[in-house]
């Protein structure tokens, strides 16, 4: 899912170059990509049977193959934004599908193990960079194509094995008690500090992929060729252990304080090529993005579910993923003059981000009194429940 859904950044560069792309089209291509993730994300949460089909994991593993092979197939913008549109789709089902066999299995394991899992996405995007960067002798944008979706059918032998999440077993029924209404609970009044998590992450969405989509043709402009590609394999590699390096950090600090120290970071990496010209600065660039894109996602999805907010999951997964398809339209008008404008762009809205997740802090309820109601089946000690496929898709 990695490959398929963020080899696109490393080829972009040699698209602009080779096929003629412009940077319109480029920021058109990767809106169509995070379209079809938002389809595919609500697919798997609201069809629960595809999340449990082997057939529709391995469908969609063969598909996102190749939608990557069909990339070199044609030079037309339609055809391309189908094939990216349809890329994202079958990158949210795998992604879904993997996370709720996780949350599944690994239930009674230690919490680092499905973070170490999720970093598989990063690993993705570090085996995409590095097969850029080994074809740049090559230099042809087909062929970098041809060798993803080869490197994609790969990985697909690998995945073939894996077992979606069982169907639930049938619970014997007891005599019901008075139901009470839906989404509401016995604990305080969270709205406050849930509306400043929604706009922080919903802001977060905007300007992360707005630097995930743009970073390397921006390192591009003021650096050797091999730099982007090298940045972006950062990219992964600081991305594979964040999860579970965010996930153990929450024991020890609150997620608030977290997640307005992660956004603050990844702010000055996105800042960092636009301002400051070099290989150092894109290279810590790269570490400084790479380490907290995915662990913003676990902090602002933890933090709204400690809340009890009604649906909290949901609607941070759909605003986080409406940003995603603003972000590049936002940032088009700023693309004439090359990309460091988007990136200055994309970092101010991750600061403004961080100015909500401040206002979250005040006032924030860390100890949440216990629930009247019993857990629910499937809940983890203390009733919080589990990490849901949701809110796993949407930390990729």
């Amino acid at each position: 899912m990695g490959v398929g859904r963020f080899v696109y950044t490393p080829i972009l560069p040699l698209m602009h170059a080779q096929a003629g792309l412009s940077a319109g089209a480029g920021a058109n291509l990767a809106t169509a990509n995070y379209v079809g993730y938002l389809i595919g994300a609500l697919a798997g949460t609201f069809l629960p049977r595809l999340v449990r089909s082997p057939a529709v994991l391995r469908g969609s593993l063969l598909a996102l193959a190749a939608t990557l092979a069909g990339m070199p197939l044609t030079h037309s913008i339609t055809v391309w934004l189908l094939l990216r549109l349809g890329a994202g789709a079958l990158s949210a089902m795998i992604f879904v599908i993997a996370a709720s066999s996780l949350l599944s299995h690994l239930r009674e394991h230690p919490a680092h193990l499905p973070g170490w899992a999720f970093g598989g996405v990063g690993a993705g995007i570090a085996l995409s960079g590095v097969l850029v960067l080994a074809l740049r002798t090559v230099g042809n944008w087909q062929a970098t194509w041809w060798a993803s979706a080869a490197l994609a059918a790969v990985l697909t032998l690998c995945a073939w094995g894996l077992r979606p999440e069982p169907a639930p077993q049938p619970v014997a029924r007891t005599v019901p008690s008075a139901p009470a209404p839906e989404g509401h609970t016995s604990g305080p009044r969270t709205h406050r500090w849930f509306s400043a998590l929604f706009a922080s992450y919903t802001l977060e969405g905007i300007g992360y992929i707005i630097a995930g989509t743009f970073l390397v043709a921006a390192i591009n402009q003021t650096s050797p060729g091999w730099i982007g590609s090298g940045a972006w394999v950062l990219v992964g590699l600081a991305a594979i252990p964040s999860s579970a390096l965010w996930a153990g950090l929450g024991r020890r600090w609150s997620r608030p304080d977290l997640l307005l120290a992660a956004l603050c970071v990844q702010a000055v990496g996105i800042a960092l090529p636009a301002l400051v010209g070099g290989v150092s600065a894109a290279l810590i660039s790269a570490l400084l993005f790479g380490a907290t894109f995915i662990g913003v996602s676990t902090l602002a999805l933890g933090a709204g579910t400690h809340l009890r907010f009604p649906r909290a999951v949901a609607l941070l997964t759909a605003g986080y993923s409406v940003g995603q398809i603003l972000g590049p339209l936002v940032a088009t008008p700023l693309l004439h003059h090359g990309y460091h404008q988007a990136l200055l762009l994309a970092a101010g809205i991750v600061l403004a981000s961080a100015l909500a997740a401040f206002a979250l802090r005040a006032g924030f309820p860390h100890t949440m009194p216990a629930m009247h109601a019993g857990p629910r089946p499937g809940s983890a000690p203390g009733g919080e429940r589990p990490a849901a496929p949701t809110e796993a898709a949407a930390e990729a």
